[in-house]
């Protein structure tokens, strides 16, 4: 069991398979680290689906227009929306794109990662200075792991809950 050292910074989510923990990184991307507690708080994060989960490559979700499960669920626009908030400016650093990695997700332009991220099942290094890290799983990679593939899958995954731990 990985110890939380910094309540105010970590992400716990609760998945099919359990709890996966999450260490996020305000010293390296503060702007996305604000908007993930602020969308875990405002229970955005809640029931939404993992609409796109690439094999060897890294589980999509947050889109917290389209994906929840529980509310104006549209698989079919799934990963096309974010949240109400302005979208985010890149904050690219040196950390590389490891297994266990939280990506902000974004179309072409750097500048456009709202609520949807990504965490990576491999190393994918290729994503290195082009996509902003700004979080780590620092328990519960195997219930990442075993998150239905697809593009959108069958039958998705959701995130059940996200808290940021300070509040739990």
């Amino acid at each position: 069991m990985a110890e939380i050292t910094d309540p105010e910074n970590t992400i716990i989510m609760e998945l099919k398979g359990g709890r996966v923990l999450i260490e996020l990184l305000p010293g390296v991307a503060p702007k996305h680290v604000e908007r993930m507690k602020a969308l875990a708080r405002a229970g955005a994060y809640d029931n939404v689906v993992f609409h796109r989960v690439i094999d060897g490559f890294m589980a999509q979700t947050g889109d917290v227009a389209n994906g929840n499960a529980e509310r104006d669920f549209n698989l079919r626009r799934a990963g096309t929306g974010g949240s109400e908030h302005p979208d985010l400016p890149a904050e690219f650093s040196k950390l590389p794109h490891d297994r266990g990695t939280i990506g902000a997700a974004r179309s072409q332009n750097p500048n456009s990662a709202n609520s949807q991220f990504f965490i990576n099942f491999s190393d994918n290094h290729f994503l290195n200075g082009q996509y902003t890290v700004y979080g780590r799983v620092i328990e519960g990679m195997a219930h990442v792991d075993a998150i239905t593939r697809g593009e959108p899958p069958a039958q998705p995954d959701r995130m059940i809950s996200v808290k940021v731990a300070a509040d739990v």
